[in-house]
């Protein structure tokens, strides 16, 4: 080997190495970056010697494709378990004592008391009392639900925006990676900005991601609507003011594709979107209904009959802003909201309890006890029995699409039994979209591991590397220092 070789040796030994040693700290520094994708110099040997001809990306496309699905699927189940809680909340948290059917189980021994000692003005009141504390446990429950549908609504416009602006950083970045690939320089940078923005994606709404010349991406979302492609896809959302029982929420539009929302306790849906559209359109108003139903179910039980015949019944004890009995078995949009106690029966109103027990309500010129008895029950001992008995509610209740059919309400059963399934129908509902929740998280911290430990930095690698790096620099060393010292006896004999 002459002089000029070993010299160029080692000037590429010491050029290769100073390239890895950059390399190596760049992802020691990145250690802990979750979105950094491990570097390594890539060498080559030629009849020139070893040289780095390309800094290469630990890229994993099959694990990642796993990462995203399983990221939108964990999004998604997280979103809808977090809504169930929200309406579980509403009824009081895990022993529901704030809820309708724990109120009306009170009123229901208050009004067994008031059957037992029927001359008491105190049981009245306590019946009374206990029937205003239904009502006002429908109104209040009536209202969170329609706040949850309201807060649903707030998230999905801040996804939507988000999405939005997401969308924009991952065009700026895909144009990096394009550029980069196109002039051969190194596009890692940007790989690692335009895979964050996906991984951010996902976790909105489910996305498919292609590959094209140059590095290109496209972006579709699960059911195959384009999402990116060279310029993101617009997604529109209008937000509503306010809801009650009676409004209906605004879709999502992804290039004026309506999102489907998700659907079933295990959620259908891919990413958080879909999930807020199932919580605010289809759980919310569901459990609405039964509220709505509930209250139906006491307005009629309560009724009392008409003395014209026209109509045939008018509200008793329960009544609402419609001031209607509704016949057949169809829920009643908001009626949840409105039920109230007849005030021809609240002391503080200048009502007189006792007519629940004499009856005439708010029916006009009837009284059933007219010389008020002291020990008169006909009519509680009705009233009481009619709590017990059965009655048809809307089938529509007791299902939601997507959930299996078998748990659903039943349409004929006492208004104690439906209020009391109505829990169920919740409970068991949040209950298996927990243990799916529990699931998805355990796919995602699987996916996530896997992902992570072929494109993350593993320091005990990198160090270990380091001082392979320090070793090839060492032998550069000693080559130039040979070289040295034969230039030095050339030079002394040159002398």
């Amino acid at each position: 080997m002459s002089l000029t070789s070993a010299l160029n040796t080692a000037q590429g030994i010491f050029n290769n190495t100073g390239t890895q040693s950059s390399v190596v700290s760049n992802n020691i520094s990145n250690a802990g970056n979750k979105d950094y994708v491990r570097r390594q110099a890539m060498l080559t040997t030629s009849l020139n010697g070893a040289q780095v001809v390309k800094i290469d990306r630990a890229q994993e496309d099959a694990l990642l494709r796993q990462y995203l699905k399983s990221s939108s699927q964990d999004s998604a189940q997280q979103t809808l378990l977090s809504g169930l809680e929200d309406l579980k909340s509403i009824m009081g948290g895990n022993d529901y004592e704030t809820s309708p059917s724990t109120y009306l189980g009170v009123f229901q021994q208050k009004l067994q008391a008031f059957r037992t000692t029927p001359g008491s003005t105190v049981a009245a009141q306590g019946a009374i009392t206990a029937a205003q504390d239904v009502a006002n446990s429908l109104n209040n429950a009536s209202t969170s639900v329609q706040d949850v549908r309201a807060s649903a609504d707030k998230q999905i416009a801040t996804a939507v925006d988000t999405l939005n602006t997401l969308l924009s950083q991952f065009e700026t970045a895909n144009n990096a990676v394009k550029t980069a690939t196109a002039t051969g320089a190194d596009p890692s940078s940007a790989l690692d900005e335009r895979e964050k923005a996906l991984k951010q994606i996902s976790q909105i709404v489910g996305v498919s991601a292609t590959t094209r010349d140059n590095n290109d991406m496209v972006l579709s979302t699960s059911d195959g609507t384009i999402l990116f492609e060279t310029i993101p896809r617009t997604v529109t959302f209008q937000a509503k003011d306010a809801y009650n029982a009676t409004i209906a929420g605004n879709s999502v539009y992804i290039d004026g594709v309506a999102l489907p929302r998700g659907s079933g306790s295990t959620a259908t849906g891919q990413g958080s979107l879909q999930s807020l559209l199932q919580v605010r359109d289809e759980i919310a108003p569901n459990f609405q209904k039964q509220l709505d139903e509930i209250a139906r179910g006491l307005v009629s039980l309560f009724k009392e009959q008409s003395t014209s015949g026209t109509p045939a019944y008018v509200t008793g004890l329960f009544t609402w802003s419609g001031d209607t009995v509704e016949a057949g078995s169809t829920a009643v949009a908001g009626m949840a909201a409105t039920i109230t106690v007849s005030s021809t029966v609240i002391t503080s109103q200048g009502g007189d309890p006792m007519r629940l027990r004499d009856g005439g309500v708010n029916a006009d010129g009837v009284v059933n006890n007219p010389t008020h008895l002291s020990g008169y029950t006909t009519d509680l001992d009705s009233l009481y029995n009619a709590l017990g008995s059965d009655i048809d509610f809307d089938p529509a209740t007791g299902t939601t699409a997507g959930f299996d059919t078998s748990t659903g309400i039943d349409s004929n059963v006492s208004i104690m039994e439906y209020a009391t399934n109505s829990l169920g129908w919740l409970e068991q509902y949040r209950s298996n979209a927990t243990t799916a929740a529990e699931n998805t998280s355990a796919a995602l911290s699987r996916s996530d591991e896997a992902y992570s430990n072929e494109t993350g930095v593993n320091l005990d690698e990198e160090l270990t590397l380091l001082l392979d790096i320090e070793q090839s620099y060492k032998a550069a060393t000693k080559i130039l220092n040979a070289v040295d010292e034969m230039l030095k006896s050339l030079l002394d004999i040159a002398s």
